[in-house]
């Protein structure tokens, strides 16, 4: 009863904020076990992001119980005379609104459910080395379920409070993915409710046109309910390495040996670096090694250009070898040509490097520095032009203050399934450009949204005067034009798909693709 009356408030307020003309026994005919709130809590959370630089207010918020509750509101979105968008959001990392619906429904998938909820925690196979888990599951929760049997996931996030539903509708990178590919190159199996509100099981052999669509795809083609990852065995502790380079060319060099390795024995497990461009920054990288009580200064390794490099190296290992883990990983460093007094390594649990990202979040939080704008910037760059973007970025339109980390490091193009939504430079090493700023309101003009805003235009820019093909990570675009250019020659497939698995396009309609197909006689709220 409780739920049919928040369902006729839903349908009251479509009808009052948009106009649209919706039968209430559309709605409140839906059989759902999860609960429909328009708590001004929940409303408010679901208009927001960590980018903090977008706000949309959705009419309602679903809390599924279940993989049918969703399918049972997609359906009901699908079938109405009118539609709605429709929106799933895990734990709101977002950049620029994607997850957000406005004046549509989210569904919460991460994140407590209504009671009697149907949601099983993560189930993992030993035999089969697999977990089957949740859309919504956070990444932190499917590895403390895994390590019960000595077992985690292959490829990570560097960030793991960030849901499994999201990380892979965009594709889910770190250090590993030289080696495993990024997360999607892991997913074995899913369940996807599609646009139409179908429930469908799919996997490379099993209704391959949506898993192929869905891995890497935005949201486009379906919510996922359910994800099937590859396992392997833990090890339980990590030598974790970063060295410095004052030349961008030897720096990137040893990153692309070492990544050259993928597959071998022989090899780092994670291979990660970033960019260095003040002195404050590098005094704060090295802090989480040692105390900064004896600061490093830039300008005493003679910087190319007043910039250094760290590359970001580790060794998992068991107890069972930790006589010869020194050894193995002093084997590899002979190969690499770090300005030598620069060695700094530390030993922890594997658990903790995997988790690294939220100790650091706790610290900015408690600062009242973590929910403020993150004007972030993701680029893919190809290799034979990252020298290029070197000069003209890090060196240029940077200046001397970053406002944040900014990582980079190259991949394996052959360790991403080009069936997939996902788009890479078509090249067969590329790069991760990630600028991970934070804009500040201290007074100071480098730190504010404007300006840090303004510099990743100017990066973007640079690019495509200068010809550098670089596609975005986490993209946002707002036309359709900008939004073909990214695919390229993959948009007339990405096109086809969304017309058969979302032909209303009321799926994830945040990310500003495609037009949804609502009510015609009201121009869409965004």
């Amino acid at each position: 009863m409780a739920t049919k009356f928040l369902l006729t408030l839903a349908i009251c307020r479509l009808i009052v904020t948009v106009g649209l003309t919706l039968d209430p026994t559309e709605l409140l005919s839906l059989e759902m076990e999860g609960r429909l709130s328009l708590e001004p809590s929940d409303v408010g959370s679901a208009s927001r992001d960590f980018g903090g630089m977008q706000s949309s207010e959705p009419l309602a918020v679903l809390h599924p119980a279940s993989a049918e509750d969703v399918a049972c509101l997609v359906k009901a979105a699908y079938e109405s005379a009118q539609g709605f968008g429709v929106s799933a959001r895990g734990h709101g990392h977002s950049i620029n609104g994607q997850a957000m619906a406005g004046n549509g429904l989210v569904i919460q998938m991460s994140g407590s459910s209504a009671g009697g909820s149907r949601r099983l925690g993560p189930r993992v196979s030993e035999e089969s080395m697999h977990v089957d888990v949740w859309g919504g599951e956070l990444w932190i929760d499917v590895l403390r379920s895994t390590l019960e049997y000595g077992l985690a996931p292959k490829s990570w996030t560097d960030y793991l409070y960030l849901s499994v539903g999201g990380t892979i509708s965009n594709a889910g990178i770190s250090g590993q993915a030289f080696n495993h590919g990024p997360q999607i190159s892991n997913v074995l199996e899913l369940d996807v409710v599609t646009g139409k509100g179908e429930l469908m099981t799919c996997s490379k052999e099993h209704n391959s046109k949506l898993y192929h669509a869905v891995l890497g795809g935005l949201g486009q083609f379906g919510i996922i309910t359910r994800a099937r990852i590859a396992l392997e065995k833990t090890p339980t502790r990590v030598k974790w390495i970063r060295v410095l380079y004052s030349d961008f060319a030897t720096f990137t060099q040893d990153q692309e040996y070492l990544i050259s390795l993928h597959g071998q024995k022989r090899k780092f497990d994670y291979v990660e670096g970033f960019v260095i461009v003040d002195e404050g920054l590098i005094n704060n990288w090295r802090s989480s090694f040692f105390s900064p009580s004896n600061p490093v200064k830039i300008s005493s390794l003679n910087a190319d250009g007043g910039v250094l490099y760290c590359l970001e190296i580790t060794k998992n290992y068991h107890e069972s070898n930790a006589d010869t883990i020194d050894q193995e990983v002093e084997a590899l460093m002979k190969k690499l040509n770090y300005i030598p007094a620069s060695v700094f390594t530390t030993d922890l649990p594997y658990v903790d490097f995997l988790d690294r990202v939220h100790k650091a979040e706790l610290k900015l939080r408690a600062k009242n520095l973590w929910e403020v704008p993150h004007p972030w910037l993701n680029l893919f760059v190809p290799k034979s032009r990252i020298a290029d973007f070197d000069k003209g970025v890090f060196k240029g339109i940077l200046g001397n203050n970053t406002s944040g980390p900014i990582l980079i490091y190259p991949m394996n193009k052959n360790k991403w399934d080009e069936k997939s939504s996902a788009v890479t430079p078509n090249e067969d090493v590329f790069y991760l450009v990630a600028l991970l700023r934070s804009a500040l309101n201290d007074g100071s003009e480098t730190q504010s949204l404007e300006y840090l805003s303004n510099q990743n235009r100017k990066i973007i820019r640079f690019c495509k005067e200068e010809g550098i093909d670089v596609k975005q990570y986490l993209p946002h675009y707002t036309t359709e034009q900008e939004w073909r250019n990214h695919f390229g020659e993959k948009w007339n497939l990405f096109s086809s798909r969304k017309t058969e698995f979302d032909p209303r396009r009321i799926l994830a309609t945040g990310q500003r693709i495609f037009t949804p197909s609502l009510n015609p006689t009201r121009g869409a709220s965004w």
